[in-house]
C-alpha cells in the first residue's frame, strides 16, 4: 500500500524541518551519482560513497567511524528506495514537525534514527551463528559489514508518533491488483499498524534464518519503537492538547 495522503492538523503550519530534509536526501542522492567525489574525496563512483559514509555495524560495536552513524541516514540505494521515504516523510512528517515544532522535530529526527541503528546492530547479535554463516556462504557478504543506509530507521520513529498521537486521523493509500489501482482509506493507526506487523513479522524471520531480505527491518522495528519512547520529550504539549480538543469535537459531532 502505496499512502497517497493523510488528514493536516487544524492548526498546520509550513513543516520547514521536514521539507529541508527531504531536499537534503535528494541533494545527497544527485550528487552522490553526479559527482561522487564532492561527497568523498576520490570517489569515484556511488558505490564508493555508500562504502565511505554508510553505517558498517562491525565499526559500532569496534566504537570506529561512528559518525558514518549519521551520515548513512541520508543515503539511498536507489530512487525506488529514495522516492518511498521520502513519500513517507513528506505525508507523516509535516504533521508530527507541527506536534513538536521544527528544533525538537529536528533533533527527535536524528535520535530516532540513532536509535534504529542501534537496533539493526543488536539483531545481528541474535542470529544464531549457524544461520550467520550460511547467510554469508551464500550471499558472500558479511552482514556485520555490509553499509546500512537510508532513512527509514528516522522515519520510523515519525510514524511511531504519528500512531499514537493521531491514531484517528485518515490515511489514503493506494494498492494495486494486477495493474489496476484500488484506493484504500484508513485510520492511522490502522495503517500504520499493518506496516508495523509487516516489518515485525520479517524481522523475527532474519533472526531465525539469517535471510537479510536485503533491508534492515530491525532499524524499521527500533525507530518506531525509538520514536514512541522519545515521545513525550519531544511534543509539544500545548500543540497536542490543541489537536485533542479539536478531534474531541470532531468526534462528539459525528457520533
Amino acid at each position: 500500500m502505496l499512502p497517497v495522503s493523510d488528514e493536516n492538523l487544524p492548526f498546520q503550519r509550513k513543516a520547514v524541518v521536514n521539507t529541508v530534509i527531504i531536499l537534503v536526501n535528494i541533494a545527497v542522492f544527485i550528487v552522490g551519482i553526479i559527482a561522487p567525489f564532492l561527497l568523498v574525496p576520490g570517489a569515484r563512483s556511488y558505490n564508493d560513497v555508500i562504502e565511505a559514509l554508510g553505517l558498517k555495524p562491525a565499526n559500532v560495536v569496534a566504537g570506529v567511524a561512528l559518525w558514518t552513524m549519521l551520515t548513512s541516514m541520508f543515503l539511498h540505494a536507489g530512487w525506488i528506495h529514495l522516492l518511498g521515504n521520502m513519500l513517507y516523510l513528506y505525508i507523516f512528517g509535516d504533521n508530527v514537525e507541527n506536534l513538536m515544532g521544527p528544533v525538537r522535530y529536528l533533533v527527535f529526527y536524528i535520535v530516532a534514527g540513532l536509535g534504529a541503528i542501534l537496533f539493526h546492530v543488536f539483531s545481528l547479535m541474535f542470529i544464531p551463528p549457524g544461520a550467520l554463516l550460511n547467510t554469508q556462504l551464500t550471499s558472500g557478504t558479511n552482514p556485520w559489514m555490509v553499509p546500512a543506509i537510508g532513512a527509514s530507521g528516522a522515519i520510523s520513529g515519525v510514524l511511531g508518533v504519528y500512531a499514537l498521537t493521531m491514531p484517528f486521523a485518515r490515511v489514503r493509500a493506494i494498492t494495486f491488483i494486477g495493474f489496476i489501482p484500488v484506493p484504500l482509506d484508513f485510520p492511522a493507526v490502522v495503517y500504520i499498524g499493518i506496516w508495523f506487523v509487516y516489518q515485525l513479522l520479517l524481522g523475527i524471520s532474519t533472526l531465525l534464518t539469517g535471510t537479510m531480505y536485503g533491508v534492515a527491518f530491525w532499524a524499521h522495528i527500533g525507530g518506531f519503537i525509538t520514536g514512541i519512547a522519545l515521545f513525550p520529550l519531544f511534543v509539544d504539549k500545548k500543540r497536542l492538547a490543541m489537536y485533542k480538543h479539536w478531534l474531541f469535537r470532531m468526534l462528539y459531532h459525528y457520533y
